[in-house]
């Protein structure tokens, strides 16, 4: 029940009837007002721990700034906000907006001094995909980790010999038809299934699939039910087989909390904060790995259901996740996550316009982008990914009152490949600086090097001598030694 104003009534106002049952007239004036005074410093008492046990949940505050009316969110309620999570391997899938997330868990480790599991060189910047995950891939340097996220086939027993054992794990799936469009136009030059399609149809490779496939050929994950392949499952599995793809998908909700949907990011994202009990700051992101508008096919009105017949284990991944994400987003609260969602979109875009002069970003061919480490890899001369490239006034360490610092700026918007690399040197110095604080050089005892024999005198000069400013030729036995190379500039 609501309380009314717990301050007394102005003094010139006479007190409210209810006072008259609790204080008799005969009280002096000087005990009636002292008295007046605790009773409403009871009532406030009160009314306060009502007000508090009613709406606890709003009182936690899990965003930074922000206050959210999402009582159902907590299940441990709590005036103490959980601290943050620090464990999470989040399997990056192919074309699903997964790059967005790889960049938001890169800050996140990096602003929390965390580890980041990384590849080999030999790997490149994925973890030897397509090959089946194992620790063997990731670099010494990067371990032990709290994050992993770069691309892998999932293999789930050797993450968990290389993760903590709090780990979560978190993925994300896209919508087939949109997908396998988005993989044909990407990979057209790089798998061989769609290479052999006349003229790169997607018309023509879906009227007969069969005819261009191999299953067991190199890259043919790109061409069928990739997200079971990259979650680890059979991607020639029949479709049939009720059996096999009921059991993969039990087996995806007992490994991952949370699987989130590309078509919902914002809304996957409050999930994600909740999960991780992260601030509002955390899950600020921009749009990575994009294509321009005119490497993108608009489908006909057959081509989805024939892309989902095709792809069919991905059809029933994803309609079993989307509908399990709304199950989740409903039991925290339509208005609950539409307000979240309204306070991270707003949060994003001050956060934009301070990086880009008070505007919003303009999306720019890789060609036009002047800072080489902003420039988004591009996969063949028929697709187009496109970047941002920060304005000349980041280059301080503040945009003006509002603005953000380089830093944050360039990270924000820095692609996979060059983000990786960073990374990977960043960590390196660390692990051998930790190296050499653990296992110093061994340092010679003063007896030691007092028992060491003395230099030979120098030679007298004679004729034979080279005069100092020629170059002493070098003795037969030296001739054999490969001289060291001038230090190139790092």
């Amino acid at each position: 029940s609501a309380c009314r104003s717990p301050f007394p009534s102005p003094p010139d106002s006479p007190p409210s009837p209810s006072l008259f049952l609790l204080y008799p007239s005969h009280i002096p004036g000087e005990r009636w007002r002292m008295s007046q005074k605790k009773f409403f410093l009871v009532l406030l008492a009160v009314c306060s721990v009502s007000l508090l046990l009613h709406h606890r949940g709003h009182f936690i505050r899990t965003m930074k700034g922000f206050q959210l009316d999402c009582p159902s969110l907590h299940s441990n309620l709590s005036l103490t906000p959980k601290a943050k999570h620090t464990s999470i391997a989040f399997l990056k899938t192919h074309k699903t907006a997964s790059s967005t997330v790889q960049n938001m868990l890169f800050r996140f480790g990096e602003r929390h001094n965390l580890t980041v599991a990384l590849p080999h060189q030999t790997c490149d910047h994925q973890f030897c995909y397509p090959r089946p995950f194992s620790v063997r891939f990731v670099h010494p340097h990067t371990m032990p980790p709290r994050i992993i996220t770069n691309h892998m086939r999932f293999n789930f027993s050797e993450l968990r010999r290389l993760m903590p054992n709090d780990t979560i794990y978190v993925t994300i799936l896209r919508e087939p038809a949109s997908m396998f469009e988005s993989l044909f136009s990407y990979y057209n030059q790089y798998c061989q299934t769609f290479k052999r399609v006349p003229n790169g149809s997607l018309e023509a490779f879906l009227a007969e699939p069969l005819r261009y496939y191999r299953p067991t050929e190199k890259d043919s994950m790109y061409a069928r039910n990739t997200l079971t392949f990259d979650l680890g499952g059979d991607k020639d599995r029949p479709p049939e087989d009720s059996e096999y793809i009921s059991g993969f998908i039990a087996g995806i909700e007992r490994t991952f909390p949370l699987v989130m949907i590309a078509e919902y990011f914002d809304e996957s994202l409050v999930l994600m904060r909740h999960l991780l009990s992260w601030d509002l700051e955390d899950v600020l992101y921009v749009k990575l790995n994009m294509r321009a508008s005119t490497s993108k096919q608009n489908l006909s009105s057959e081509l989805p259901a024939q892309i989902r017949a095709w792809n069919a284990l991905d059809a029933r991944l994803y309609d079993h996740f989307n509908a399990s994400l709304w199950r989740k987003l409903e039991a925290l609260g339509p208005g609950c996550v539409a307000r979240e969602v309204g306070l991270l979109q707003a949060a994003r875009d001050r956060v934009l316009r301070g990086c880009f002069g008070g505007q919003m970003p303009r999306l720019r061919p890789a060609t036009q982008i002047k800072n080489k480490e902003l420039r988004p890899w591009q996969p063949s001369s028929k697709v187009d990914i496109v970047g941002y490239d920060l304005p000349l006034n980041t280059s301080r360490p503040a945009v003006g009152p509002g603005g953000m610092s380089h830093d944050l700026c360039l990270k924000l918007i820095m692609p996979e490949v060059q983000y990786t690399r960073l990374l990977l040197r960043s960590q390196s110095l660390r692990f051998r600086k930790n190296y050499m604080l653990r296992f110093p050089p061994p340092v010679r005892s003063p007896a030691l090097r007092r028992s060491a024999p003395s230099l030979p005198p120098p030679p007298s000069r004679s004729s034979s001598t080279p005069p100092p400013h020629a170059p002493a030729t070098p003795s037969p036995a030296s001739k054999d030694k490969p001289r060291p190379s001038p230090k190139q500039p790092s």
